[in-house]
């Protein structure tokens, strides 16, 4: 495939490695975002990136010559790389215990590093967490068409050689995945300093009992989201409206110890803020607490949204060697 006559930017010919070597780099961020919003994991994004440079870097100097935009190029493989892994992710999905939630991009508070993809790719609005959740709506098919058309101005010529059908029946999928997402569409990003004192009347309020205070926070439909794979303790089942919601941590209160459920510390999730609980040990009649990324939508001053991260295989890279501690 040597495609790339889109209308998505031109970079011009490459042929030797080391020249396109160069390009690649500068666009690795790019290419992040493209795989992270079609598949919701990091490392499925990462990997899907990386197997995009082994099929550039394998052919020879006369194919590379042939391709005229590299950014389209890598666009059109990343996406039918990354169609491959949804497909496959449908069928593990369904021995997943309870509710998946996209795998988090968590970075620091403060000035992003201009040299990492991921930080460069959550200061878009289509990789917030809750945008995400939505996108998991589609199926792949209609994920690939609509995220790679509508976000990426890929045509629809080159979409329908990813999915392996006519240019008619990729545009249909993008139709069918916009007009699903038209009633889901999350609400513009607040503010950072208006979701930092949402966030901060939360815990305060919660920390001290007070229902009258959350309630405040909270809109009367507000939603939690648990994902654990059965691998830690959260809500199993979606949950809806401010009253059951404030019941069920009030009642998270009772069985951990306070100087645990104060130790969190805020992070940007996916370049919204969020809340991370480390582990603590249990004892003394209380349980351990297992590790939580919290993550939240934040629309007219009211927390309208609740993600709560509890799979240690999605929390990895907080404590992995080399990668920064949430601060």
């Amino acid at each position: 495939m040597t495609g790339g006559v889109g209308s998505y930017g031109t970079l011009g010919c490459v042929s030797t490695l080391d020249g396109v070597a160069a390009e690649f780099a500068g666009l690795r961020a790019h290419l992040t975002a493209v795989a992270y919003r079609l598949t919701g994991t990091v490392s499925d994004a990462e990997d899907a990136v990386q197997e995009s440079w082994l099929r550039l870097a394998a052919l020879d100097e006369r194919k590379r010559a042939e391709i005229h935009e590299l950014r389209a190029w890598l666009t059109t493989v990343v996406g039918r790389i990354c169609l491959d892994r949804l497909r496959s992710a449908t069928a593990r999905r369904e021995k997943y215990v309870g509710q998946w939630l996209p795998e988090p991009i968590v970075t620091p508070l403060g000035a992003p590093s201009a040299d990492d993809p991921l930080e460069a790719a959550v200061r878009d609005e289509g990789v917030r967490m809750a945008a995400m959740i939505v996108l998991d709506k589609l199926t792949p098919e209609q994920r690939v068409a609509f995220v790679l058309h509508d976000a990426f101005a890929v045509p629809f010529d080159e979409i329908a050689e990813i999915l392996g059908v006519t240019t008619a029946t990729a545009r249909q999928h993008a139709s069918r995945g916009r007009r699903a997402l038209d009633d889901a569409q999350p609400p513009p990003r607040a503010e950072l300093a208006e979701q930092q004192e949402i966030l901060d009347r939360f815990m305060t309020a919660l920390a001290k009992g007070d229902v009258r205070a959350v309630a405040e926070v909270l809109h009367p439909d507000v939603v939690l989201i648990g994902d654990s794979d059965g691998k830690a303790k959260t809500t199993v089942q979606v949950m809806v409206g401010a009253d059951k919601i404030i019941r069920f941590f009030l009642g998270l209160l009772r069985f951990y110890r306070p100087e645990a459920l104060a130790g969190g510390r805020p992070l940007l999730v996916n370049g919204d803020l969020g809340f991370y609980l480390p582990p603590a040990p249990g004892g003394d009649g209380y349980r351990p607490l297992d590790a939580h990324l919290e993550t939240f939508t934040v629309r007219d001053g009211l927390i309208t949204a609740i993600y709560d991260q509890a799979n240690p295989d999605k929390l990895s890279r907080l404590a992995e060697p080399g990668t920064r501690p949430p601060t």
